[in-house]
């Protein structure tokens, strides 16, 4: 499915739910995707998380409604999703700066929230270098960890880089590069499943064959077409930096559409100066091309 087109089935979905019990894994399963791939590509994407939206729009309303009826406050914390009058008023209160029964006294201005739209933006032409390459599937030797999926997309968040950090100083990185030919090391991200809520993060190289160290896996990589992006810059920084042009400039207008499958990070041991890794995508071309 169309980059974009996804996205906005998204939005219609939720919107078209929001008096309904619903988060960010019933919009995924309503588009066939994972729970993992949904919720990183619509935050990077939006900017915010499929279940923030559907809770602004959901307080955003519920303050309209208030102003603009006589509804009693618990008739439209239920109506919105709140058992009680308290969570409702606490969540209100957050969000628009005041409880739901002092609205009509105070006559302050609320917050308002409104539907995402979604915009094809050009702006200051920059160079994206990318490149397409066929690649025979292959298998990694990774020491993987699981992760909850507001890892995915928080740029805040550290426990990726920390994970790496740990790997360094614990003697995962000796055992990853115990055979020389093994120099580059990969970054693994892909869904435990569509329904899971965590997915896996692995830190490996090319497996060979062999015995598997306690401790280790072996990860097959199947996907034989990728888009291979350079993350320019001197920190871990670059990576959301690469990631958000390649959601919001590449994807968008490109003739191919990426998998719900393992994504790589490279580390190359050669790499020019101020690479800091690479990104490579697994992608297919639109039915369309």
């Amino acid at each position: 499915m169309d980059f974009l087109t996804v996205i906005k089935q998204a939005i219609d979905f939720m919107e078209e739910h929001l008096l309904e019990p619903i988060n960010y894994t019933d919009v995924a399963k309503h588009l066939y995707m994972s729970n993992y791939h949904f919720h990183r590509t619509f935050s990077m994407f939006t900017g915010i998380t499929a279940n923030e939206y559907i809770k602004k729009r959901r307080l955003s309303l519920a303050g309209q409604e208030l102003i603009a009826s006589d509804h009693k406050v618990i008739d439209i914390a239920l109506k919105y999703g709140y058992e009680t009058p308290e969570s409702f008023a606490k969540a209100f209160a957050r969000f628009h700066g005041v409880t739901p029964s002092k609205v009509k006294q105070l006559a302050k201005p609320l917050k308002s929230f409104n539907r995402l739209v979604i915009k094809i933006q050009v702006e200051g032409g920059v160079e994206m270098n990318y490149m397409i390459t066929e690649r025979e599937p292959f298998q990694l030797l990774a020491k993987v960890e699981q992760f909850d999926v507001k890892h995915a997309s928080n740029p805040d968040s550290n426990a990726i880089p920390n994970f790496w950090k740990e790997s360094k100083q614990n003697g995962v990185f000796n055992q990853l590069s115990a055979d020389p030919a093994n120099a580059d090391f990969y970054g693994v991200c892909a869904p435990i499943s569509k329904e899971s809520q965590a997915f896996n993060y692995g830190i490996a190289t090319i497996y060979r064959g062999g015995d598997v160290p306690t401790g280790y896996k072996v990860w097959d990589i199947n996907t034989t077409l990728w888009a291979i992006f350079p993350c320019v810059g001197s920190d871990p920084g670059c990576i959301g930096e690469t990631w958000d042009r390649i959601l919001k400039e590449f994807l968008p207008g490109s003739p191919y559409t990426m998998l719900d499958a393992a994504d790589l990070e490279l580390y190359p041991a050669k790499s020019l100066p101020d690479h800091f890794c690479e990104i490579w995508i697994p992608v297919e071309k639109k039915a369309h091309i």
